[in-house]
């Protein structure tokens, strides 16, 4: 065997990638297969270039035809002694062999390796020198390998082809060295690499270099973009503004800070773990902002998750069963998606920040200095504060939610436990009202705007009127005031078991404490005399209610038992002119009976509020099959949902509708033994009532006989079906135990009134 070496063998360590070879044959310049020519030829003269392109342009062609010549290759090879580099040998072979594996895979024929990549350069790739401009590169410090060129670069694959690999695949790792294919997790190249697989999409990011620069720099923009919106996005529609996302958030300082300092591994596992967090916090303030929109408040981690299926009941019966699924299945898609892009966005950054590690810390010190010199100067723009440290707020009030909800359920038992009724015999329970037929009806969300706003106001008052005028003509006389509801926008449940049990119950594990306790309503306690047949009018209810029995009720009619034939109208399952008319055949109308306590709920009223319903002659209602008809000329939800303009003109005709119907049925039924209590239990979406904190609803009484009003004449109620703008103002909670003191035996009494 000849001591002398093909030249397509021999490794040149010192040369990188010759941009004029490959110009000159269309292929990528190789130093790991060593694909030169023209050794002797100094390398940085055009002259050597030019020969050196011309004798490999020569043996490409000689090579192709004839196949290679053992003495033409002995005679075209350089001296050792020259420049080829030195080259250990075999204690028993004169073949050289290579002290690092990267030298092995070098000393392999050309046609070998060519054979046995997979992926080899094409003529549209870029050079050597586009490859090492690439923002992918990494650089280390060159070790005693590296300086012998024994090892590749580090910017280059063992095989000697340029890198031109994904970000991810070629981060440089905390200590330095780079990480990818071929690499151990301390950075060392692997002995036995596999080709790498050709980069991008079916190479498109060496086809085309420039557009692959555009989308890994616009990608790392849109993940820090992303990044700072759910850092500085507020949790409420009515603070979103321009200057609120152009602030410094010291989350992001810190958040930096924290992966500059961690090695590798953790970096990468605490950049996924923040990654989440993000995502469940931006979810948490998206809940947020649709429970303000709806309920006026945030989302309760510990109690809401319940209203989440009554929303989809609510798209249900605005939308349809397909609106309902496509719906519920964007949801699960947006917050999957979200959550992937938080940890994606957040995987983005750490690798940035570990590529320009120097760059970075710099940067990360001056937003630091900067933010706390702006925070202490309180720097601000459009009237916002600059330096801001809204997200750790948000999250630091969020957890102290969660703490109070917690351990409400222990406030919640001790208020409970109080009641100054508890132990007073029945014979002296409402003795006031013996012998009347009582209805506690709720009207669902009238509150106080659709009375007091300027654009509701004047046609509500008018229907207000007219019912006043209707009813005094029958004998009635009316006293009205204010509640405050503990409740907006929705939960009528909660503000009907707050009235009803005399104790605040603002949220679903008080209410599921209060009807699994002992605690009297004002309902149980008309049941305790014996002196009323109790019933609820319940058309609302369409699935199984067993608190209706914790209420005293002895017989409830719910939407199944009312006799209704007809449509649905949104939400409402029986219109209310329907449900008064039912109440009046089935328990009312009926001669030689008890007196009765009935709990009514009227339900024409609830949100969505389209179409509606309108009073019609009460002889026509048959089975409610006429409102068929009346449906199809109503509005429909899809579209008057597209402007709140128009939902709020939906809003106040239901509100008419309800008032009529109650003012109409007292007239045509009532008698000198009928009191009606009637209010709203809430008031409406902020899209009706533009978004007030004002949680009134009006209550009235209404009564033919005068002395059940003058048991409450000393309320300060106004006269009338409309509470006075100054009229007062009680909790929701405080009215079960003064309604029971006034009709009493001794009214006036202080002792219950001051029992909260």
């Amino acid at each position: 065997m000849s001591h002398h070496t093909h030249p397509r063998q021999l490794p040149d360590a010192d040369a990188g990638p010759d941009p004029d070879a490959t110009a000159a044959d269309g292929t990528r310049g190789n130093s790991g297969t060593g694909e030169q020519t023209g050794a002797h030829e100094s390398p940085g003269t055009e002259a050597g270039t030019e020969e050196r392109a011309k004798e490999a342009a020569g043996d490409e062609a000689a090579a192709e035809s004839t196949g290679p010549h053992p003495a033409d290759d002995e005679a075209t090879v350089p001296h050792p002694a020259d420049d080829e580099p030195v080259v250990s040998r075999s204690a028993t072979e004169d073949e050289p062999t290579a002290s690092h594996p990267a030298e092995a895979t070098a000393s392999r024929p050309a046609a070998a390796e060519d054979a046995s990549d997979p992926h080899p350069a094409t003529d549209d790739g870029p050079t050597g020198a586009e490859a090492l401009d690439d923002e992918t590169t990494n650089s280390h410090s060159p070790t005693a390998d590296d300086a012998s060129g024994s090892r590749p670069a580090a910017d280059e694959e063992p095989n000697g082809r340029q890198a031109t690999a994904d970000d991810e695949t070629t981060t440089e790792a905390a200590d330095g060295h780079p990480a990818g294919p071929g690499s151990s997790d301390d950075g060392e190249p692997a002995a036995h690499a596999a080709s790498p697989a050709r980069p991008g999409w079916f190479g498109w990011r060496r086809r085309y270099p420039v557009a692959a620069r555009v989308v890994r720099v616009g990608t790392t923009v849109l993940a820090g973009a992303l990044v700072l919106t759910v850092l500085l996005v507020p949790n409420r529609l009515d603070w979103m503004s321009v200057q609120a996302f152009l602030r410094l958030p010291v989350e992001a300082v810190f958040l930096a800070a924290v992966l500059l300092v961690l090695p590798s591994r953790a970096r990468r596992i605490t950049a996924g773990v923040l990654g989440v967090l993000l995502g469940l916090s931006a979810v948490l303030k998206c809940l947020d902002m649709g429970f303000r929109e709806t309920l006026a408040r945030p989302f309760d981690l510990v109690f809401d998750w319940v209203l989440l299926s009554d929303g989809a009941d609510w798209v249900k019966d605005s939308f349809g069963r397909s609106g309902e699924i496509l719906a519920v299945a964007g949801v699960i898609v947006l917050v999957v998606a979200v959550l992937a892009l938080s940890v994606l966005a957040m995987m983005r950054l750490a690798n940035a920040l570990a590529r320009r590690r120097t760059a970075a810390v710099r940067t990360t010190l001056v937003l630091g200095v900067a933010w706390v010199a702006c925070f202490t100067l309180g720097v601000q723009f459009g009237g916002v504060t600059f330096a801001t440290k809204g997200y750790a707020q948000y999250l630091s009030n969020r957890v102290q939610y969660v703490r109070d909800g917690l351990g409400d359920a222990d406030v919640y038992k001790k208020q409970m436990a109080v009641d100054a009724f508890a132990h007073t015999p029945s014979d002296q329970l409402l003795t006031g009202l013996r012998g009347k037929d009582v209805m506690l009806t709720f009207i669902e969300s009238y509150g106080r705007v659709a009375i007091d706003d300027p654009t509701m106001g004047p046609e509500v008052d008018a229907t207000l009127k007219a019912g006043g005028a209707r009813l005094k003509a029958a004998g009635f006389s009316a006293r009205s005031g204010w509640l405050r509801s503990p409740v907006t926008g929705a939960g009528s449940w909660l503000a009907h078991s707050t009235f009803l049990s005399g104790t605040w119950v603002k949220n679903q594990q008080r209410y599921r404490s209060l009807t699994t306790s002992d605690r009297a309503t004002l309902t149980s306690y008309f049941q305790k005399t014996g002196a009323w047949r109790t019933v609820g009018i319940v058309p609302g209810v369409r699935k199984a209610w067993p608190e209706g029995k914790y209420f005293g009720l002895d017989h409830i009619y719910d939407s199944t038992h009312l006799g209704y034939q007809g449509p649905y109208f949104s939400w409402t399952p029986v219109p209310d002119q329907f449900s008064l008319e039912s109440f009046q055949k089935l328990e009312h109308g009926k001669k030689n009976r008890d007196p009765i306590m009935a709990e009514i709920i009227l339900a024409s009223s609830h949100n969505p509020w389209s179409p509606i319903a309108h009073t019609i002659d009460w002889k026509d209602l048959g089975d409610g099959s006429v409102f068929y008809k009346i449906k199809k000329e109503g509005t429909d939800p899809t579209e008057v949902w597209k402007s709140s303009k128009r939902v709020r003109t939906e809003y106040r005709k239901a509100i008419q509708y309800s008032l009529d119907s109650l003012t109409q049925w007292v007239q045509r039924y009532g008698d000198d033994n009928t009191v009606l209590v009637f209010l709203g239990d809430h008031q409406p979406v902020p899209t009706v009532t533009g978004g007030t904190s004002n949680k009134d609803v009006p209550v009235t009484i209404v009564a033919r006989d005068p002395k059940v009003l003058d048991r409450v004449s000393d309320w300060g109620w106004t006269e009338g079906l409309k509470p006075a703008a100054d009229a007062p103002e009680w909790a929701m909670n405080k009215f079960r135990d003064r309604f029971m003191t006034a009709f009493g035996p001794n009214p006036g009494s202080t002792a219950a009134t001051t029992s909260h």
